[in-house]
């Protein structure tokens, strides 16, 4: 341990003070893309003296207002997310594993076909919100030029962390191969699929080069969140979400279960924030939304669409939990409509019903365990979700 008392002095050089004229060489303008002016701190153009920021100087992109100006709130919206998304908190080791532990243990506990589904779906979400967090912080961050939808970004980056944690405490605790569960995403083909069918847009957001700030650019960010919210938030987890959940109704694997339906509320607030950011986007560049645009859109909703279907027909070849794979034919269509509907798109498959109308169930229950204590309290925020 170091001693504070005990360490060497060790000589300073002297700071000469920095006067006016130096500072201002030291901040000479340098050349910078048109789009994302804030850049990465949103001091790039700190100035003595400049006018406060006004509620109309802030946009949701291509903003040339000072990052660090939280309030006024332009986007309340964002800001209330923050505070639910804080009053949800929870981590995975607050929910007991020993009840799923002897399950899994006992050779007649599970079928084989039951814990195909579990490892199946923790090898997709495993990597899937990994990939959700690398991307929140090294891309979809900097594009975003608002504060409050900043901070509430943050938020979910943590909370995508916890999740990647829950999947890693659920394969620790039954005794799972790590290495096959984590590497499923190269392995096995519908997950692979999955995750190939998102890289290209989230490796455009990533771009070091990709700069927003011009209607070609600003259009090609649009989709890319779309694909990133909307696809890949908003549909791709919805076949292992219902599998999963399913164990718990019929009370098997209850802790998986539980931190399942902890996490899916969470993906929830995301998946509605990001639909809230799209929308207002559009609001603010209505010149993107073109009927070009809306088509290349919903083609890319019913690509994802057909490939979560093949991923439940892939996991559940035979019926099991009161289930098939039928069911997801539907499931999945009531989905894409639901997400057309959310950002203004004509829906795809006219008519699709939801044959899981529990899930809502799921997402209204307002409760959540008291650790502490284990019983049952009011869950602060889960009421407040909205499953449209």
């Amino acid at each position: 341990m170091l001693n504070w008392d005990d360490a060497p002095a060790t000589p300073q050089p002297r700071l000469e003070p920095v006067r006016s004229s130096a500072l201002h060489q030291a901040q000479a303008p340098v050349s910078a893309p048109v789009g994302d002016v804030a850049g990465a701190t949103g001091l790039e153009d700190l100035e003595m003296g400049a006018g406060r920021i006004q509620v109309d100087d802030k946009k949701i992109i291509n903003c040339r207002a000072d990052l660090n100006q939280l309030v006024p709130f332009k986007y309340k919206w964002a800001w209330d997310k923050y505070l639910d998304a804080c009053n949800n908190h929870w981590m995975p080791q607050e929910v007991g594993m020993s009840a799923d532990i002897a399950l899994w243990q006992d050779p007649n506990g599970l079928t084989e076909d039951e814990r195909s589904i579990i490892k199946r779906s923790l090898g997709f979400f495993s990597t899937a919100d990994s990939l959700v967090a690398n991307n929140l912080v090294l891309a979809v961050y900097k594009h975003i030029t608002n504060p409050e939808c900043r901070q509430y970004i943050l938020r979910q980056a943590f909370e995508e962390a916890i999740h990647t944690h829950a999947y890693q405490y659920i394969i620790e605790s039954l005794g799972l191969d790590e290495a096959e569960v984590f590497n499923m995403y190269r392995e096995v083909p519908s997950i692979h699929d999955k995750a190939a069918w998102s890289l290209p847009y989230t490796q455009s957001l990533a771009d070091p080069m990709f700069h927003t700030g011009t209607p070609e650019m600003d259009q090609r960010l649009l989709r890319d969140m779309i694909a990133f919210y909307v696809v890949f938030e908003g549909i791709f987890f919805y076949v292992g979400f219902v599998q999963l959940l399913s164990f718990g109704r019929r009370n098997k694997m209850m802790g998986t279960s539980e931190q399942i339906q902890y996490i899916m509320r969470d993906e929830a607030m995301h998946m509605n924030f990001g639909i809230d950011v799209i929308n207002q986007i559009k609001v603010e560049n209505p010149h993107l939304w073109t009927a070009e645009f809306q088509e290349q859109a919903r083609a890319m909703i019913i690509e994802a669409t057909e490939l979560e279907i093949r991923y439940a027909h892939d996991t559940m070849p035979r019926g099991v939990l009161g289930l098939n794979a039928g069911m997801f034919n539907e499931y999945m269509k009531y989905i894409a409509n639901r997400r057309c509907n959310q950002i203004g798109l004509k829906e795809i498959y006219p008519g699709a019903e939801n044959p899981f109308p529990w899930m809502s169930e799921v997402m209204d229950l307002k409760k959540e365990k008291n650790f502490f204590e284990t019983r049952v309290t009011e869950y602060q925020t889960g009421g407040a979700l909205s499953w449209d």
